[in-house]
């Protein structure tokens, strides 16, 4: 009933004119600003921690981030059709130019930052704001989820709030809010995150990447320890005066930028700093923290770099694997490009009914339905040859 009131609206006839048709209505999630400091009266503490440590997470562990990222990249684009060629130019070219944010242009702009969030945080939400006039949508909006609240007001409804003067004030057109969850456990109005088990392995992984840096700062930059020995009780009465001038020469022979000779007499010795110890093999753990993180993301190895050995058709079935993968984010993207090319639709008044198309996944696709097609048509072939065959001989 939202989206019909909205709709039925008429637009005051004085500001429609003053109004550009690009030109879109305000948007009815953002946080309003009432001072430099406003964050300390717009703060409710809900999930703000797990989500600031997902996005550490992606930023402290290059390998996760990227298969985020080629996820969101190999989900591929699609074509929209509708019930004539003239309904479907026209949604094309809406969807090729709609605004996205501040500098976005095109509705996969706008599906890479909501995939990429719903991926990250479990959760994504977006808006469609109108245009000034209402007759059309102006443009799409990803919305930051700590501006905004999502609160259960019922077993099959879920009403998306923004953050005001330290309230969760619902807005007041939720048909045009865009709102996925990903896996969501049973009666939550959140998301899992792909993220949620790897908060353990990651940190593992960061000890080991950091005890690495350690090491290399210190042994790969040499120390070391220059022992005297005294002899002679002469010596000895004067080892404290010996030893702060073959202190003072040692550093002037370790100077940058000359090479010059030590010289001593005595029993002077002279080590390099901790290479009496090993330093720890880290390629097997941090293959199995790796192995984790791929089992989790269902990216294959070698599409992150990784050099282990694989076969041809070990190759193969991973590709299968990260095929179904992404066709579960496909389906989950459906219902967001139907709402958004229906309300379209709607407010430019068609009642065309619209499908959506995927391009295939990779170039291996083309080559097998190239190669299905080819063996269909040469068993036609043999077919009407065996009949032409059959015919002759009767």
């Amino acid at each position: 009933m939202g989206l019909l009131k909205f709709l039925s609206r008429n637009a005051d006839p004085a500001k429609a004119a003053a109004c550009d048709e690009v030109e879109c209505s305000a948007v009815q999630t953002a946080r309003p600003i009432s001072h430099p400091f406003h964050d300390l009266d717009g703060y409710i503490p809900l999930s703000g921690p797990e989500r600031r440590l997902y996005a550490s997470i992606r930023e402290a562990v290059p390998i996760i981030d990227a298969a985020i990222s080629k996820i969101v990249r190999l989900v591929g684009g699609f074509q929209v059709k509708c019930d004539d060629d003239d309904t479907t130019a026209e949604l094309k070219h809406f969807l090729d130019t709609v605004q996205v944010g501040g500098t976005g242009i095109g509705i996969n702009a706008f599906l890479d930052t909501y995939l990429d969030q719903l991926i990250t945080f479990g959760t994504a939400v977006g808006e469609i704001v109108p245009s000034c006039r209402r007759d059309t949508i102006g443009a799409l909006y990803n919305v930051p989820l700590h501006d905004v609240d999502i609160i259960k007001s019922g077993p099959l409804q879920a009403t998306v709030c923004r953050r005001e003067d330290g309230r969760a004030v619902p807005v007041k057109y939720q048909s045009l809010i865009l709102l996925s969850a990903l896996n969501p456990d049973p009666g939550s109005v959140y998301g899992t995150s792909l993220l949620r088990s790897l908060p353990f392995v990651s940190a593992i992984l960061l000890k080991i990447f950091n005890t690495i840096g350690m090491n290399f700062e210190r042994f790969g930059n040499l120390r070391y320890a220059v022992t005297y020995k005294p002899e002679t009780q002469l010596d000895k009465a004067a080892a404290k005066n010996r030893a702060m001038q073959i202190a003072q020469e040692w550093s002037n022979a370790m100077q940058p930028g000359s090479v010059k000779d030590f010289i001593s007499v005595g029993d002077v010795q002279i080590r390099v700093i901790g290479s009496d110890n090993q330093i720890l093999d880290s390629s097997v753990p941090v293959k199995h923290m790796l192995e984790q993180i791929v089992a989790k993301t269902g990216i294959p190895p070698f599409m992150l770099g990784l050099s282990w050995s694989t076969t041809e058709k070990m190759s193969s079935q991973q590709a299968d694997i990260l095929t179904s993968e992404l066709e579960a984010y496909r389906r989950m993207l459906n219902p967001i490009i139907h709402k958004i090319c229906d309300i379209w639709l709607r407010l430019n008044g068609y009642s065309s009914e619209i499908s959506i198309e995927w391009d295939n996944i990779n170039l291996q696709d083309e080559v097998e339905m190239a190669r299905a097609q080819l063996l269909t048509m040469q068993a036609r072939e043999i077919e009407e040859k065996l009949l032409e065959t059959e015919g002759q001989t009767e």
